[in-house]
């Protein structure tokens, strides 16, 4: 049976641009804002686009610690927190999220998170908590924990093994991204459904084949989409 025509039992979601609406930021800023003088947060920006460069190349995911190793900047909690504090109001989930993974978890559906992350795992879920929706995410792969960053096959295939080993032709992935959300999906066997409502730079696009399964320009439209996929 093809995955048009398999019951859905879980939807996964990507973070920034989905779950947390898109900002155009400078990250540069973020790295100001450590306290740590403008030659250190130039090198931690520079280091920071050159992981990002790698992964989509590569797609070999990265890490803070990394980013921190690669600029040759210490940092310690204070430094931290302060980095995490300017992307405060920038990372603000999405008020459709809670009412649509309730629904989803009253039909039965896990919901499960993959992100494309620098991040660990604590800021992320510190960040559902504050926005309340951390109880409803059964759960979660930040690709700061594994090898492989979106669109590589290995990172949907960890997300899909962790909302419980669900096959890819019943589960969906809901993103912003054509290449690393759409692209990457279809490649392992899921539906995808894009949110087109990001401006993602130039350099980080690719060319891409094919086209979403869906299309939804808010996600209070995803559920009537997947209660026609079941």
């Amino acid at each position: 049976m093809s995955a048009a025509g398999r019951p859905v039992r879980a939807v996964l979601f990507d973070w920034g641009g989905t779950l947390t609406p898109w900002h155009t930021v400078e990250p540069a800023e973020a790295w100001r804002a450590c306290g740590l003088g403008d030659d250190a947060a130039a090198r931690l920006h520079a280091a920071e686009d050159a992981i990002w460069a790698r992964g989509r190349e590569t797609r070999r995911s990265g890490t803070l610690e990394e980013v921190f190793a690669t600029a040759g900047v210490p940092a310690g909690p204070a430094e931290l927190a302060r980095y995490h504090a300017w992307w405060e109001e920038h990372t603000y989930t999405d008020p459709d999220v809670r009412p649509l993974f309730t629904a989803l978890r009253e039909r039965g559906i896990r919901v499960g998170v993959l992100s494309n992350t620098l991040w660990p795992r604590a800021e992320h879920e510190r960040v559902f908590r504050r926005d309340g929706v951390l109880d409803l995410i059964d759960a979660a792969v930040y690709t700061s924990e594994i090898a492989w960053m979106k669109p590589h096959p290995e990172a949907f295939r960890a997300a899909l093994a962790a909302v419980g080993g669900i096959d890819p032709a019943a589960a969906v992935f809901v993103g912003d991204r054509p290449w690393d959300d759409v692209a990457g999906a279809q490649g392992v066997g899921m539906r995808a459904v894009l949110v087109p409502h990001s401006t993602i730079p130039a350099e980080q696009q690719r060319p891409v084949s094919g086209s979403p399964d869906a299309v939804v320009h808010r996600l209070a439209d995803l559920l009537p989409i997947v209660d026609a996929w079941r």
